[in-house]
């Protein structure tokens, strides 16, 4: 069971803190700093996603799709299906919120499993559909965002990476293998997955010896957020082939938690995402650009289609939210 009034303010809390974030910290492009949220569809509440499309018309964050499933028993294709359908069309159809092809066609959105179980890759654990990115594929899915998992079973064996499966999407954990996207490639086959870093610091040390840890760009009250820490980020290098100017970090967080949300979107957040905008714009060695899940799937393929520039060009350069269709917007 949960507590829906707690839950409501909690929200309200998060959202006056995305706020104040937002007016504080702005990109190279004056885009707000902001969060994708990653709604789980089996706790589905009106009111509660009501508020965060509110948010999202804020340019506060965009909405899409999470879902634990085959938690206490595997989960079948059927099942999985539906839930997938049922939670996207009332995204798009009730809150107005996920996107399409140009503003055309079926609702598209991205996605974040569950435990980490992506194409049932935990041993069968929080998940039991073998053929699950098929699914996605023909629901709408154009990007999972679920890696890294490590140190977790889930975790496969590709790193660092904007790629599409390599082994067919039927098969069990078919991401296990890739195909990494390319300038001037073929249009990706859908989902596009890109991972969050992953990789050693060695920053710690123990008696004067390196004690390495894992960094997974978790946002966390433990792990502080700095320059040095952006130099391990962008040292992943999880780009286009062929466009490595265009570096993604994708970063994520739990932010319900009450220890982690200065980390993830208060003081915390504010004091370290300013200091790296501000040490870019300064030096002029990099740019940021804040960018929703939606908008980073728009940039890799902005970079597939030889596009060049800014990637903030291209934050629908094929996605468009449903949101500002519906407002006439776009």
């Amino acid at each position: 069971m949960y507590d829906i009034d707690a839950q409501k303010r909690r929200l309200e809390e998060w959202c006056g803190l995305a706020e104040k974030i937002g007016n504080v910290v702005v990109d190279s492009d004056g885009t707000k700093f902001r969060h994708t949220n990653f709604y789980p569809a089996e706790q589905y509440e009106p009111e509660i996603l009501n508020t965060l499309a509110d948010l999202q018309n804020k340019g506060l964050g965009e909405v899409e799709v999470h879902l634990h499933h085959g938690v206490g028993s595997p989960d079948n294709a059927e099942s999985l299906r539906r839930q997938l359908v049922e939670f996207r069309d009332r995204l798009a159809e009730d809150h107005k919120c996920l996107s399409r092809v140009n503003g055309e066609g079926q609702p598209m959105y991205a996605f974040v499993h569950g435990n980490w179980a992506l194409g049932n890759s935990a041993n069968g654990q929080y998940c039991g559909v073998d053929n699950e990115l098929e699914i996605l594929e023909e629901t709408g899915c154009y990007i999972d965002m679920t890696l890294p998992s490590a140190p977790d079973v889930s975790q496969v064996p590709v790193l660092n990476s904007i790629y599409e499966c390599g082994m067919p999407h039927a098969e069990r954990a078919p991401h296990r293998r890739e195909k990494r996207l390319r300038v001037g490639g073929d249009t990706p086959r859908l989902p596009v997955l890109i991972t969050g870093p992953l990789l050693f610091d060695w920053s710690n040390r123990q008696a004067s010896l390196p004690l390495p840890k894992l960094e997974n760009g978790e946002l966390a009250h433990f792990r502080k957020t700095d320059l040095r820490r952006l130099k391990l980020w962008t040292s992943a290098n999880v780009t286009v082939k062929g466009r490595p100017d265009w570096n993604f970090i994708k970063l994520h967080c739990h932010g319900f938690f009450d220890e982690d949300q200065s980390a993830c979107i208060g003081e915390n957040a504010i004091r370290a995402f300013s200091e790296i905008v501000e040490h870019g714009e300064r030096t002029d060695q990099y740019k940021v650009h804040f960018a929703s899940a939606r908008e980073v799937f728009n940039m890799i393929i902005a970079a597939v289609d030889g596009k060049t520039g800014s990637p903030g060009e291209y934050r629908n350069h094929k996605l468009t939210p449903i949101m500002s269709q519906a407002r006439g917007l776009l």
